[in-house]
């Protein structure tokens, strides 16, 4: 007679305190420089050379630049991590260039260059680091320990939401009560106590060793062989489909450098400036080289393994399923900006018994709401909606998850539409009232943030998980260039006068439309999931 061996109980490791609270001070300290960046810059020296009307609209192209920057630096940190340095190294290195960027925001509050120096500087080390501490949280579990991996995965995004609440709530405050320099500096402070914690625990990190570019049978390597192998009697069209992507995108920075020296070019609009631009040149390359890779791919079988080759293709399901979570980031972003400046047309309660007014003042303090509901929704769906769910029946898998938050985010932006409906018909609308949305976007952020940090992880072979990683935070960045174009867009008389046929203010009018984007998005994600290969990639003991 046999009796079955008991399971070892499974232990957390003992290095992820360091990395939970090295994230808890980064985050502290990430949103809460963003959270007042617009608040700061509608009243500042550094846009007094705008006209005031323009104020608003220049400060959202500012912060949502800066957050494409800020979502684009992974893929340059994604790359030196596995190709060169690993990710201890890299996110040293990059916390370092984060922390001088705050120093640069606190000393030049009132000079253009210095202040964009540190904006800049804080885009390149938060993006740099992004990708990274995640992933490098996946690489402390093994097979044996993974399914504390999602206790830990979530838990790390409720630290990362700890950290922003706090941020949220105080640095509207200190911004209005102890001046810009204070204001910045505090997250300066913050980053440095981070970058030390995190170097604290170098002796306990479990270290996956970088590529070095010798892995054979990296992304890379298997694409460039997909793309340039030839076939008996065959083209290559999917390498002419990737060189088509390369010469679109050459043409765009080439028609910007024109249009920047000075040359009339009446079909490419004057407001595609770098940013816009580069962004759609990637967009380009990315598009265009996916496809041809994907083309072609079945030509790398024999020369790599057919493990690297089928790893090759979940990379690129991945990044479909990333890019249909773009116009969630699009509509997320915006509480920083968008919903900020309508709670500045709308009255704070400070009458209502029920009101915090010895705490809350500011609109931009309503942020507050989305990482402190975060806390709250993670632990609820966690131990009450999922199980209830699964006991109805319905498996609320990963993706399933993510494409009902793309839906959320939708309804969130019908209910900010129609307050601002309220506030367009010059009623006093309180500020309360965007605790509605707030609630609602929080629901459709935890869905899919929070489950994607786990997934991006599990789809990723180990040499690309780094860069998979990148390319998720890269939604984001093409989550604000679609902000950025809608606000190119409505400048256009033509649109404007078609805006104005609604009878709708223009305010209105792009909630409502940035709502109609998201259950488009939701629609599509709910066709793709239904087909997509869930893998497994937590590395074995």
């Amino acid at each position: 007679m046999s009796t079955a061996t008991p399971m070892p109980r499974q232990r957390l490791p003992r290095q992820i305190p360091y990395i939970i609270g090295n994230e808890a001070c980064e985050r502290f300290s990430f949103y809460g420089m963003r959270n007042i960046l617009v608040q700061f810059l509608i009243s500042s020296v550094i846009l007094a050379y705008i006209p005031e009307a323009d104020r608003e609209g220049a400060a959202k192209d500012i912060f949502h630049s800066f957050v494409i920057g800020v979502y684009f630096f992974p893929l340059l940190g994604g790359w030196l991590s596995d190709r060169f340095f690993g990710k201890y190294d890299t996110v040293l290195w990059f916390s370092l260039i984060y922390c001088a960027g705050h120093a640069c925001l606190a000393l030049f509050e009132d000079n253009r260059q210095g202040f964009y120096t540190g904006l800049f500087l804080i885009a390149l080390g938060s993006g740099g680091i992004k990708p990274l501490v995640v992933s490098f949280v996946g690489d402390q579990f093994t097979q044996a320990n993974k399914s504390l991996a999602k206790v830990v995965f979530d838990f790390f995004y409720w630290t990362i939401n700890f950290g922003s609440f706090f941020a949220s709530l105080l640095m509207p405050l200190f911004l209005r009560e102890l001046g810009p320099s204070i204001a910045f500096g505090i997250p300066g402070v913050l980053m440095f106590i981070a970058t030390f914690i995190f170097w604290l625990g170098r002796r306990k990190y479990v270290r996956v060793p970088p590529t070095r570019g010798q892995d054979p049978d990296s992304f890379y390597n298997v694409a460039r062989t997909a793309l340039l192998s030839r076939a008996p009697g065959q083209g290559r069209p999917g390498l002419a489909v990737a060189m088509a992507g390369g010469v679109l995108a050459s043409g765009m920075l080439l028609l910007w450098a024109l249009q920047a020296a000075g040359v009339a070019l009446p079909f490419w609009p004057d407001d595609f400036h770098f940013v816009i631009t580069a962004c759609l040149a990637l967009g380009a390359l990315i598009a265009f080289g996916g496809i041809g890779v994907s083309m072609q791919l079945h030509r790398a079988r024999g020369r790599h393994d057919d493990a690297a080759v089928d790893s090759v293709r979940s990379v690129l399901r991945i990044i479909i399923v990333f890019a249909l979570t773009t116009p969630f980031w699009s509509l997320f972003d915006q509480k920083a900006s968008t919903w900020v400046i309508q709670g500045r047309d709308m009255a704070v309660p400070h009458d209502s018994w029920w009101w915090p007014s010895w705490l809350v003042r500011e609109a931009a303090q309503m942020q507050a709401l989305n990482p402190l509901l975060v806390m709250l929704l993670i632990p609820f769906n966690n131990i009450v909606l999922y199980p209830a769910l699964r006991r109805l029946g319905y498996e609320p898998t990963a993706l399933r998850r993510m494409g009902w938050g793309i839906a959320f985010s939708g309804i969130a932006w019908i209910v900010a539409g129609l307050i601002q409906l309220q506030i367009d018909s010059g009623a006093a609308t309180s500020l309360a009232w965007q605790a509605v949305p707030y609630t609602l976007l929080t629901f459709g952020e935890v869905l899919v943030s929070a489950t994607a940090l786990e997934f991006a992880y599990s789809q990723a072979k180990g040499s690309m998980k780094g860069v998979i990683m990148a390319f998720w935070y890269l939604a984001s960045t093409f989550g604000s260039l679609w902000v950025l174009l809608t606000n190119v867009a409505v400048r256009n008389d033509a649109v404007t006068a078609r805006i104005a046929t609604t009878g709708w203010s223009e305010n209105a009018f792009l909630m409502f439309f940035f709502a109609a984007f998201a259950f488009a998005a939701a629609a599509v994600f709910a066709l793709y999931a239904r087909s997509y290969p869930m893998q497994d990639n937590y590395r074995v003991a």
